[in-house]
C-alpha cells in the first residue's frame, strides 16, 4: 500500500511540474499606456505631466524603457475634437531620450514634466503619449487634452518675508474676466538658476500665503507665484509667473 501511495505522489508530482500558467498574447508584453496624464495651459505655454509604466500590458513588472514618443495635435479652439484614437491628424511632436532630457522636459521620479512653448492663442492642443522599450517596441497610449490656449490671465504680486527659521510668501492674485482663482501655485530656486517645472505644493495653496521651510542658512533663494484660474468650462489655466523675489533666512537677533 505504501508503494502505490509513493508512486500516485511521484506521478502527480511529475504532472504538476508540467503545469503552465495563463497564455499571454506578445501584443500583450508592450508596456502599458503612462498614467497620471494632465496637459494644461501655464503661462504661454501648455504643461504636460504623465508617469512613465512600470508594468505592461499584462501587469507583469517591466524594465528597460528608452524613451518617450509624445505626438499632437493643432486645431481651431471652436473646432469639434477629431477622433482621438485616431492618428492621421495628429504630427510627431517630441522623441524623448530619457537618459538625455531636452531643458524643457524635467524627470522627477518616474513622472515626466514638459513645457510646449510651440502654442498660439485660439488654438487647442491635444497630445498622444507612449513610450518606448529598449529594443524599441512602443507601448499602448495616453491621450492628454484638448488644450484650449487663452490669453493667460494676470501675473499676481508677490512680497517675501524674511524670517530666522522659515521664508513667509505673500502675494495676491489679479482681477481676471475669464475666470475666479482657484488657488495659487508657489515656485522656487537657487539664485541664478532656473525655475522647475513643479511648484511646491501638491495642491493649489487656497490661502494668499505660505511658510517655506527647512531651508539652509546662508543660501539665497528666488521665489514666483502663479495663479490657478478655474474656467466657466471646468478646466484651469495658471497664470504667466509672478515677479521674482530673492529670500534669505535672517540671522537670529
Amino acid at each position: 500500500m505504501r508503494q502505490i501511495a509513493g508512486l500516485l505522489f511521484v506521478v502527480l508530482a511529475l504532472s504538476a511540474c508540467g503545469k503552465k500558467g495563463p497564455l499571454v498574447y506578445p501584443d500583450m508584453l508592450v508596456p502599458a499606456a503612462p498614467a497620471g496624464v494632465s496637459a494644461r495651459q501655464s503661462g504661454d505655454s501648455v504643461k504636460l505631466v504623465f508617469v512613465l509604466p512600470s508594468k505592461d500590458l499584462s501587469g507583469r513588472n517591466i524594465s528597460g524603457l528608452s524613451g518617450v514618443t509624445i505626438l499632437k495635435r493643432d486645431e481651431q479652439s471652436s473646432q469639434q475634437p477629431s477622433c482621438s484614437s485616431c492618428t492621421s491628424d495628429f504630427s510627431p511632436f517630441r522623441r524623448l531620450n530619457l537618459d538625455l532630457l531636452p531643458p524643457e522636459s524635467v524627470r522627477y521620479g518616474n513622472r515626466l514634466v514638459l513645457l510646449d512653448g510651440d502654442v498660439k492663442t485660439g488654438r487647442a492642443y491635444t497630445y498622444r503619449i507612449s513610450v518606448l522599450t529598449n529594443d524599441n517596441q512602443e507601448g499602448a497610449v495616453s491621450v492628454a487634452g484638448p488644450v484650449d490656449v487663452l490669453p493667460p490671465p494676470p501675473s499676481p504680486v508677490l512680497k517675501v518675508v524674511s524670517q530666522p527659521t522659515e521664508i513667509q510668501l505673500e502675494f495676491a492674485g489679479q482681477p481676471s474676466g475669464m475666470g475666479v482663482i482657484a488657488g495659487y501655485d508657489v515656485y522656487r530656486t537657487l539664485k541664478g538658476e532656473a525655475f522647475p517645472l513643479m511648484p511646491l505644493n501638491r495642491e493649489p495653496l487656497t490661502g494668499n500665503r505660505f511658510a517655506d521651510t527647512g531651508l539652509e542658512r546662508g543660501t539665497s533663494y528666488i521665489y514666483g507665484v502663479r495663479t490657478i484660474i478655474s474656467l466657466p468650462s471646468g478646466g484651469r489655466v495658471e497664470s504667466g509667473l509672478s515677479n521674482e523675489v530673492e529670500g534669505k533666512l535672517k540671522d537670529d537677533e
